[in-house]
């Protein structure tokens, strides 16, 4: 299993502290990334400190994540090790039910399984801890390429604040 260090919550009152832990092995569809770079987001404060609910602790928030392929699964398709990649809210979901078949993984009958803070079925319902940290393991169908011509360290925020910005444009067709 992947040692990973990060920076974590260990309460909604604490600064972030150094944290310790392991990632699970990536499985055949699963994709190791060395993390590089891992955005800011005011979520990932509001979820530390609470405000959006009780959370689990110690938490490694972050999910503007950037980084580079260690190790594929053997089912993983369009990727190989060495490639730049970014990670954004989600890591996994059921990939069966009828939202998950139309692409609105965020509506997850069983529950989408979020960066951090949320239940990874794969892990026996050990929370997911995110991008403060050295390493995540995610499923390659919540892996996105990064494109040779985005210098890495500013590609992480667009991968929130970004596509929060593009999707209504995009949805609404919206031209120069």
């Amino acid at each position: 299993m992947p040692h990973v260090n990060a920076y974590a919550a260990y309460s909604a009152t604490e600064p972030l502290k150094s944290f310790k832990f392991e990632r699970r092995e990536p499985d055949a569809n699963d994709i190791l990334i060395d993390i590089l770079y891992c955005g800011v987001c005011h979520s990932d404060v509001h979820t530390v400190r609470g405000d959006w609910g009780p959370q689990n602790y110690p938490l490694a928030p972050g999910h503007e994540i950037v980084g580079r392929i260690e190790k594929i699964g053997k089912k993983v398709k369009g990727f190989k090790v060495g490639d730049p990649v970014g990670v954004g809210c989600m890591v996994n979901s059921c990939q069966k039910c009828k939202p998950c078949k139309d692409g609105e993984e965020q509506y997850c009958v069983k529950a989408p399984t979020f960066t951090y803070g949320a239940p990874d079925p794969k892990e026996g319902g050990k929370i997911t801890q995110g991008g403060y940290s050295t390493k995540i393991t995610v499923d390659q169908k919540f892996v996105l390429k990064i494109p040779k011509n985005i210098p890495l360290e500013r590609a992480a925020p667009l991968l929130c604040a970004g596509i929060t910005t593009y999707s209504p444009l995009k949805y609404w067709n919206i031209k120069k």
